[in-house]
């Protein structure tokens, strides 16, 4: 494999590796087959592996999830693709009424072995019908795990723990991290499900980060470190299983925390994060926590625009130094 492999290509890798290790592993969507996705997160993956595993759907994300959660339920693994995070919506009674229901319906004797892998996040301006961060909208769904992974190596760990997982997986894969380059991972690489990475280490104050906000937030610590100011860079991977035990970790080497999330302020996953340290780790903190998220308003189209509404370095840095000065 070459030196290194974009965040785009380390999806269809990631997949590619469990399909040659599991027979029972498929993918349904939209343009998923010989179009190699939308986004060409699933190149090379019908040449190899044929339109029996590899299957194109109708433009219907209700169809799509319909039959991926019976072929879960009947000893299949699927992979099914909604094309854009925000078109969740458009299969919502699958995704919060069903699918996570099925395991605890049925006492267990029914698993529901499916990832759900969808483009997420904003940042390229396409609007406000295809820019969302949703983590937040699964986060209020008990039944589901939500994975969503900063850097290629992640995507191919973290999807080789999504596929085997007997329970179903949200994957958000970061539109505006496709094209971004790391290195590859070895064969075999597993990340499991809901273990945080500190990814930079800093006695100041610990970011707390998730997908495309994770480098954001390297970026910003190099920044504040070069006035002086330490930043930890906490990468939560996951949002269910959420590592708790990692924040609180951080936070008793910097006693300060910011959260630093795409969601909406309203809802956010970040809230969900800072009542948990409120809850758990109240003593550690010298300061008050601070929460740098996306406005509670519609994305634009307009990229001046959009810059006001989603979480930027400069905003993570202002917050940062008026917390260091508290």
């Amino acid at each position: 494999m070459a030196d290194v492999i974009t965040y785009r290509e380390a999806v269809a890798e990631g997949i590619a590796r469990e399909m040659r290790r599991d027979a029972s592993v498929v993918c349904l969507g939209e343009d998923i087959g010989a179009a190699g996705g939308v986004f060409k997160t699933t190149t090379g993956l019908w040449e190899e592996f044929g339109p029996e595993r590899v299957r194109d759907t109708p433009i219907s994300e209700q169809a799509i999830m319909g039959a991926a959660m019976g072929a879960a339920m009947t000893g299949m693994r699927p992979v099914a693709e909604i094309m854009f995070s925000d078109f969740l919506a458009c299969c919502w009674d699958y995704l919060a009424n069903e699918i996570p229901k099925v395991r605890y319906m049925t006492g267990g004797q029914v698993t529901v072995p499916l990832v759900v892998r969808t483009a997420n996040g904003g940042g390229l301006g396409f609007g406000a019908q295809h820019s969302q961060a949703t983590e937040n909208w699964a986060l209020t769904v008990p039944g589901l795990k939500i994975a969503a992974p900063a850097t290629p190596a992640d995507v191919i760990g973290m999807m080789a723990a999504a596929i085997r997982s007997d329970d179903p997986v949200v994957f958000f894969e970061h539109k505006a991290l496709l094209a971004t380059k790391g290195p590859p991972p070895p064969p075999g690489h597993l990340v499991e499900l809901g273990r945080a990475a500190v990814v930079r280490e800093g006695g100041d104050v610990t970011l707390v980060a998730l997908a495309s906000t994770v480098p954001l937030a390297l970026t910003a610590a190099g920044v504040l470190a070069e006035e002086g100011i330490e930043a930890e860079v906490v990468d939560l991977r996951c949002l269910v299983p959420l590592d708790a035990a990692t924040v609180l970790g951080s936070l008793r080497r910097t006693s300060r925390l910011v959260t630093v999330e795409e969601n909406p302020y309203q809802g956010g996953w970040g809230a969900t994060v800072v009542s948990v340290v409120a809850d758990e780790g109240f003593g550690l903190l010298d300061a008050p926590v601070r929460r740098v998220a996306g406005e509670c308003v519609p994305l634009p189209f307009a990229d001046a625009l959009e810059e006001q509404v989603v979480p930027t370095v400069d905003k993570l840095v202002a917050e940062v130094r008026r917390l260091a000065a508290y």
